[in-house]
Order: structure tokens, then C-alpha cells, then sequence
């Protein structure tokens, strides 16, 4: 073990140079995939007997395998949804990389829960849920909507034991597909309610699924609602859906993942109004929060409901529970744990939350202007005004093959990431624009590149 520190600090001078030297680069490189037979004579085998040396493997890393992965922090990649940390919160990553931290349960962390749960607080508060909500940071939208619809179902297992019949979970036709995949992977139905004129599930329609779902026989426990579309930004009717689901006493999930952070910008805040009343909440900070990957906040509303689901009992973690204090193991599917939340905490703690409101309005603002520059091209067509700050728009004349030619052109000479997508079953372009470093002149590079 003693021989793993051989030249360290010059390792260390090495990493700290390359972190410093990345952060400092405006813009940082697109950069780009390559194919495996290209990495494979670049950068040959990897793992060795003897180990190439900290020093040769840095440059390995440095020279070969970072440029073959595409930044996502450009302020031109446009694609999916993007991840743009602070310097603060990329920086601290490291730190809590290097402080040893498990992230599980009080015991072993108690001063990263305490941190991570001040920046769950702040979330709550945007939502308005009441005093004494709290949760868990986890890996990603997936696990904590998985891990929400999992409580939502034992709690109503718990008071419908003489009830038959399939379990199921109503959700919009626009819903993430971790919904779809959280249903295979619990074995329950998904009742698919189609949005109305407007793009948006509302309570009618809501109401509506929950009586043919009971006249069916099927124990609906959940109902969906998504603060933010992933392919076009819409915020369905919250408020009616909160409605409709008190009067029948359904567990009401909110995935918020992409556009929930969106709370926090005074503009477009009356769009949640509702969220107050969701059971549970996911906001993914690594999405439109400035946070590195892999940050997602799960909220409930009563964490208790989440605790008796998801804490796992077995001898040796007798000690993890005694004293009855806040274990984020205990309120999703997981146990072990990086302290995943601290990057966030930091950067909201050195910034200040106004600066995380400025930074929002911001990119909502650029996604503003990319909406009016679609429209007032005489080759471009909005697919739909932006509720959030996904723009979606097609090119007169274009088949799939022309966009997906067009994303590979951008690719390819390092101008930007922008990938198509499918809307109502055909091409267009969309940007999802959560870097406040995307500025105007990008979006026009970008719109140039269509004629």
C-alpha cells in the first residue's frame, strides 16, 4: 500500500494543473466520439501488470480519451439535457473526492447530511412544500422517480389490502421514459393520459384515467405529473391535476427532473403553481442547477412514508439506526453513497441564491431570443413557442436524413452538439439551453448553419 504514494506530489501537481487548465479554457473544445478501432491504436491497452505510471496514464487521459468525449459544459452543446457546473461546484467535487466522505447515513456523515439537506431545503422552499419535506440526493431522474413510485405503491399497498387487482400508475403520453421503465422494472400498468390542446396533462384528463383504471379493476396508487418535458419544456396543469388526485386520495408524483429548477425564475414560477401539493418531487441540479454530474434531489412530502420503504435492516446497520437521525440511505433505492449533493451545496453556498436566479433567467432569456429567430426566418418553423428553455423547430424541406446530415456536419467541425428529435412522428431540430454561458451569437451560428 505504501507504494501507491510514490510520487505523489507530483501527481497531484499534474491533476491540479489539468483541472485548473480545463476550468480556464473559454470556450472549452466540443471534442467528439471516436470509433473503437481508433481509440484501440491510440491508446492501446490500458491495464497492464506493472501499471503505465500516474503520470503516463494523465497524459493517457489528457491527449487520447477526454477529446473522444464531448464536453458537455460547451456553451454549444444543445443536446438532450446539458450539464453546465460552476467552477465552485466542479471544484468541489474534487474536494469531496478527496475527503473520504460516505455519504450514507449520519453516522459516517453527518456534517455532508447537514450540507446536503440545507440544499434540499432550498429546493422544497421553491416548491413550497411544507416544513419538515426532506429526501436524499441520488444518481439520476431514473432512480429517484423509480424510487418515489416504489413509496407511493407500498403506501398504498398498506391501505388497500383487500383490494385486487393489477397495480398501476397514470402518467401523460410526454412523461419520461423512466416512467415507463420504473413501471416494467415494478411490474405495474401505465395508464397513458394524451395532453390536452395545449401539450399539457390536466386534471380532466387525470380524473378521467383514475375512474377507467378503477372501473377496471386495476389499484392505481400513483399519478404523474412532469414539471418540464424533456422533447418540448411543457409544464403540465399541476394545479388541476393536484385537484383530481386529493379528491381521490392517489399519491401525486411530480418529475421535475429538467424543468424544476425552473422554479426559481420569478418569470416562469406561476407555471408550477400546484407543486406544493405533490407527495413526492425529483429536480435534477445537474441538469439546470449548475451542479456536476450525478445529482438528483428526491423530496417527499412525508419523508417518514419513504423511510419505512426503503430502509434496509440487517444486523450490521443496527448502528446506522439508532437515535432515529436524517440517513439519506433510508429514503431511496440505495445504500452506499458518495455525499453526491455536496458540489451543489458548495456552489449554492458561495454564490448565494440569487445568482442561481439570475443564471436561470438567463438561459430562459436566450431561449427567448432563439424562439424569435426561428420565427422570423423565412426557412425555419417553431414546432411550438418555448415554455422553458427547449426550442423546437423544423427546416422547410428537410427529411430525417438532413438533420441527422446537418447534426453530424455541426459535430464534426466542433461548432456545436445539437442532436434531432421526433415531435407528433416527425424530424426537427430542438436546443435545450441550460448554460448561462450560451449566448445569442451561439444561437445565431447555430441557425446560420441551416441554410
Amino acid at each position: 500500500m505504501h507504494g501507491w504514494t510514490a510520487g505523489l506530489d507530483d501527481l497531484a501537481d499534474g491533476i491540479f494543473d489539468y483541472a485548473r487548465d480545463r476550468m480556464r479554457l473559454d470556450p472549452v473544445p466540443l471534442d467528439g466520439p471516436r470509433e473503437p478501432a481508433e481509440l484501440a491504436a491510440a491508446a492501446g491497452a490500458t491495464i497492464t501488470t506493472d501499471g503505465l505510471g500516474g503520470e503516463a496514464a494523465l497524459r493517457l487521459f489528457a491527449g487520447v480519451l477526454a477529446p473522444a468525449c464531448i464536453s458537455v459544459d460547451h456553451p454549444r452543446h444543445l443536446s438532450f439535457v446539458p450539464c453546465a457546473p460552476t467552477e465552485a461546484a466542479t471544484l468541489f467535487d474534487l474536494v469531496v473526492a478527496a475527503s473520504s466522505i460516505c455519504g450514507s447515513s449520519w453516522l459516517e456523515g453527518a456534517g455532508a447530511v447537514y450540507a446536503e439537506n440545507q440544499a434540499l431545503d432550498w429546493i422544497a422552499e421553491l416548491a413550497g412544500l411544507p416544513e419538515g419535506s426532506g429526501g436524499a440526493f441520488v444518481q439520476g431522474g431514473t432512480l429517484a422517480n423509480l424510487s418515489a413510485l416504489v413509496a407511493a405503491r407500498e403506501h398504498a399497498r398498506a391501505g388497500t389490502d383487500r383490494q385486487t387487482g393489477r397495480w398501476a400508475v397514470v402518467a401523460g403520453s410526454e412523461a419520461h421514459a423512466s416512467i415507463a421503465h420504473a413501471a416494467r422494472v415494478m411490474d405495474v400498468e401505465v395508464i397513458v393520459v394524451q395532453p390536452g390542446k395545449d401539450g399539457r396533462l390536466e386534471g380532466d384528463g387525470v380524473a378521467a384515467a383514475l375512474e377507467q383504471g378503477r372501473a377496471g379493476g386495476q389499484r392505481v396508487f400513483a399519478v404523474v405529473a412532469s414539471a418540464g418535458t424533456t422533447n418540448l419544456g411543457i409544464v403540465d396543469d399541476l394545479a388541476s391535476i393536484a385537484g383530481a388526485v386529493a379528491e381521490r386520495s392517489v399519491w401525486l408524483h411530480v418529475d421535475g427532473a429538467y424543468g424544476g429548477a425552473a422554479m426559481a425564475a420569478p418569470s416562469v414560477r406561476p407555471l408550477f403553481d400546484g407543486v406544493e401539493h405533490a407527495d413526492s418531487l425529483v429536480v435534477d441540479p445537474h441538469k439546470w442547477l449548475f451542479a456536476p454530474y450525478d445529482c438528483a434531489a428526491l423530496l417527499y412530502r412525508h419523508p417518514e412514508i419513504a423511510r419505512r420503504v426503503h430502509t434496509q435492516h440487517a444486523g450490521y446497520l443496527d448502528p446506522v439506526e439508532r437515535g432515529g437521525r436524517w440517513n439519506p440511505s433510508d429514503y431511496a433505492i440505495h445504500l452506499t453513497r458518495r455525499a453526491r449533493g455536496l458540489p451543489f451545496w458548495f456552489s449554492l453556498a458561495a454564490h448565494g441564491t440569487d445568482a442561481y436566479r439570475v443564471a436561470v433567467e438567463r438561459t430562459l432569456e436566450v431561449a427567448r431570443y432563439a424562439a424569435r429567430a426561428v420565427a422570423a426566418s423565412n426557412h425555419l418553423e417553431l414546432v411550438r413557442e418555448p415554455v422553458l428553455s427547449v426550442v423546437c423547430f423544423t427546416r422547410t424541406g428537410w427529411a430525417a436524413a438532413d438533420y441527422y446530415a446537418w447534426s453530424d456536419r455541426l459535430l464534426a467541425g466542433g461548432i456545436a452538439f445539437v442532436v434531432p428529435t421526433v415531435v407528433d412522428g416527425e424530424p426537427a431540430a430542438r436546443l435545450a439551453i441550460v448554460n448561462p454561458r450560451t449566448s445569442e451569437a451561439d444561437i445565431d451560428l447555430v441557425l446560420h448553419s441551416m441554410r
